[in-house]
């Protein structure tokens, strides 16, 4: 089916950085101490991981369905694009609530001199924050979103972005932004929360190959 097109590898991406992380914890390299709210920092850390498979099964299904059969436009007419960036944000920023949350469970759990992590922090704050800026002001969250999937005559007449981060990075969300994801960790000192942020950043690029990837190519050639 066209719609599982190469999910495969999507899939084996996501066993190989679930037992790649397993093992780590397994072996003391990632620090899975501390609790909040009643459930461990191992649980949270399951959740955290978690939230963004269910995020990319999620993109994936909405997408190729649209794409392919054109489900949610004929299901939802024009509430079909609002209807799922609705579900895509709420995940998006489930990605970040779970980091937080685990960082808090697992804060103080990373052992180097706080002048290291102070200067990671203002780097990553940094340049995932005029990422993420550019991402907004200059490529759009609907157009970042996957609106092309709703409505590609539209998206076609619009230029490729060459301002912000995108000087220099074609992808900027997803070198960059993303990286915003480690700052909880490194704010709390979590090794469990940098792991998290670390599984979010290299999962997303099994998204882009893919899924994305081969979709832009469908949408609008080579």
């Amino acid at each position: 089916m066209k719609i599982f097109k190469k999910q495969g590898w999507h899939l084996l991406a996501a066993i190989v950085l679930v037992s790649l992380t397993g093992m780590l914890v397994h072996r003391g390299l990632i620090n899975v101490e501390g609790s909040l709210w009643g459930l461990s920092s191992q649980r949270w850390l399951d959740i955290a991981l978690l939230t963004p498979i269910v995020h990319q099964l999620y993109v994936l299904l909405c997408w190729r369905l649209e794409l392919h059969q054109k489900a949610m436009t004929k299901r939802f007419g024009k509430k079909a694009f609002p209807i799922y960036v609705a579900g895509f944000f709420i995940l998006f920023f489930g990605r970040f609530a779970s980091i937080i949350i685990l960082a808090i469970a697992n804060a103080k759990s990373v052992e180097t001199a706080p002048v290291v992590i102070y200067i990671l922090t203002g780097i990553v704050a940094l340049i995932g924050g005029y990422a993420m800026y550019s991402t907004v002001r200059f490529f759009g969250m609907e157009r970042a979103a996957g609106k092309d999937y709703f409505d590609p005559e539209a998206m076609k007449d619009l230029p490729l972005v060459n301002q912000g981060i995108f000087k220099y990075t074609s992808n900027g969300m997803y070198v960059f932004a993303l990286g915003l994801l480690y700052l909880p960790g490194l704010i709390a000192f979590s090794s469990a929360a940098i792991a998290a942020a670390a599984f979010n950043h290299i999962f997303i690029w099994a998204h882009f190959y893919f899924t994305e990837k081969p979709d832009m190519k469908e949408i609008y050639g080579d």
